[in-house]
């Protein structure tokens, strides 16, 4: 006879088929899908593509001459690329819905104290992305491309494809929103169980090294795009290890409150 003091596994008898599980699956990507229509459809009738392309390319645009335009040298330049700005700005707006049906897959496999964190942390998470790329929109663009500029020869007419700059200027916007994601996955980690706060703590010195390294690798070899990514990175990844204590508390089972060490050991 089962011990009475046993508490039941909430979870228990909620297992589902692998069919089930792959018709859930499709039926979350179409949401995501339909949810990035919806958002795309909103952004194509305004500001439209080509209101969409004045904005990401109002950071270079200040710097050049007065009149000069980004030229096109493909043949379908003019007609992919807005398409393409569409798309990651469509993908931007529909952020945090994407990121709801992700956790609508897998909530039906979490515990109810997990579940109370899961929607903070999308919440986090797509607005640390939208402060990151925020941060490149109108800090760190403004910046290389004042000391691109400055660099510039005078016998040099700087007038950049439009097809390279929007590639260019969508890998820093994922770099940045990726890297600002660290408070995030070092609360993660903790949260399973994979580091201690101490460990982190005496990784933070490599951590710096780290950030600069990457900073680096992904950013124009200019020391302030370079510093505007490492320095962000080292103070959100203190950010995090103060958030760990936090998520790390307000997470746990309530049967493991007493018998769990600190987080700090």
């Amino acid at each position: 006879m089962p011990d009475s003091n046993t508490k039941e596994d909430e979870l228990a008898g909620t297992e589902q088929p692998f069919v089930q599980h792959l018709m859930e699956l499709r039926n979350r990507l179409v949401y995501c899908l339909i949810g990035l229509g919806i958002a795309m459809a909103a952004l194509a009738i305004w500001p439209s593509p080509s209101g969409l392309i004045d904005i990401v390319a109002h950071p270079i645009r200040a710097h050049m001459p007065p009149g000069a335009k980004l030229i096109a040298v493909g043949v379908f330049s003019p007609f992919f690329v807005p398409l393409k700005v569409l798309m990651m700005a469509g993908v931007l707006l529909a952020l945090p819905w994407l990121m709801y049906q992700i956790w609508a897959f897998v909530a039906p496999g979490l515990y109810s104290h997990e579940k109370r964190l899961a929607v903070p942390l999308i919440v986090f998470g797509s607005a640390l992305a939208y402060i990151g790329i925020g941060f490149v929109q109108f800090f760190v663009l403004d910046k290389m491309f004042a000391f691109i500029q400055a660099v510039t020869p005078e016998s040099v007419n700087a007038t950049p494809d439009i097809a390279s700059y929007v590639e260019a200027i969508l890998g820093l916007y994922l770099a940045f929103g990726l890297a600002f994601q660290v408070p995030i996955v070092v609360m993660l980690l903790v949260r399973m169980e994979m580091v201690t706060i101490e460990k982190l703590k005496s990784f933070r010195g490599y951590f710096i090294v780290l950030a600069f390294v990457i900073s680096a690798v992904i950013t124009p070899p200019d020391v302030i795009s370079q510093l505007a990514l490492a320095v962000p990175m080292c103070l959100l990844y203190e950010a995090g290890i103060w958030g760990a204590r936090f998520f790390v508390k307000y997470s746990r089972a309530p049967e493991d409150e007493e018998k769990a060490p600190s987080p700090d050991a």
